[in-house]
């Protein structure tokens, strides 16, 4: 037995060198796919403004870029289909994109450097397209915007990734902030719970997918993502179903 840092190991262990990673090291990194995704919201936003919409919501439903990509089940089901996924970079007030871009940008810098920047841009779109399935479920006929599918699908990645890594969720402040945040789309007037709640799945399936599959080392590395990628395609065919 050789004698190491963390107790006695054999030989061959002791030469192992294991990647660790702690609470200090999960908020390491630059998150530059957050990041990007952060800019293009805030582009479009700004050119929602410029096509008429105001600051506080008024009118945005008027401004050319919303009529042309918001989710809208008739349209989707007449072959708007790109609004699935256009929905999810559109917002209706400066209040609605400042609170999805905050929780985005906190949450991204919690899971982006521990899972890998291309693994953290798939789930994001996975937990997106989820979200316009899930919305569409319940409402198909209502004009829907906003990232909020997509960052309740970054959350539910972020569960699954703790437990994958053996810390409790219940410490990190996410189930908390899921849990106020479903509350409050089942209490207040104009949110998409259908779209929350379906990024919610979206991204914790294609996390689990990706995490499950790492565990085996048997399995390609390439596996896990492909499965990722199949919860994206059944949200894309279940949207365009439910339209």
């Amino acid at each position: 037995m050789t004698p190491t840092s963390v107790g006695m190991r054999c030989p061959e262990c002791a030469r192992q060198r294991t990647r660790v990673v702690i609470a200090r090291n999960m908020y390491s990194g630059r998150p530059i796919v957050t990041q990007a995704l952060v800019g293009i919201n805030v582009l479009v936003f700004l050119w929602e403004l410029v096509g008429g919409a105001g600051l506080s919501g008024n009118g945005y439903i008027g401004s050319w870029v919303v009529q042309h990509g918001a989710l809208f089940g008739p349209l989707v089901a007449s072959g708007d289909w790109w609004r699935i996924v256009t929905s999810g970079f559109l917002h209706a007030s400066l209040i609605h994109i400042a609170f999805n871009m905050y929780a985005l940008y906190f949450l991204g810098l919690m899971l982006e450097p521990v899972v890998g920047h291309a693994r953290f841009a798939l789930i994001y779109f996975v937990s997106l397209l989820a979200g316009s399935f899930g919305a569409l479920i319940v409402n198909p006929d209502a004009i829907t915007v906003g990232a909020s599918g997509a960052v309740f699908g970054i959350a539910g990645a972020a569960v699954v990734d703790l437990r994958h890594r053996g810390i409790n969720p219940m410490e990190s402040g996410l189930v908390f902030f899921l849990g106020i945040n479903l509350l409050l789309g089942f209490t207040l007037s104009g949110i998409s719970v259908g779209g929350h709640i379906g990024g919610l799945i979206g991204g914790a399936l294609a996390a689990l997918a990706m995490t499950e599959a790492s565990k085996r080392r048997s399995i390609p590395a390439s596996v896990g993502p492909l499965l990722a990628c199949g919860v994206g395609v059944i949200a894309v065919i279940g949207a365009l179903s439910v339209a």
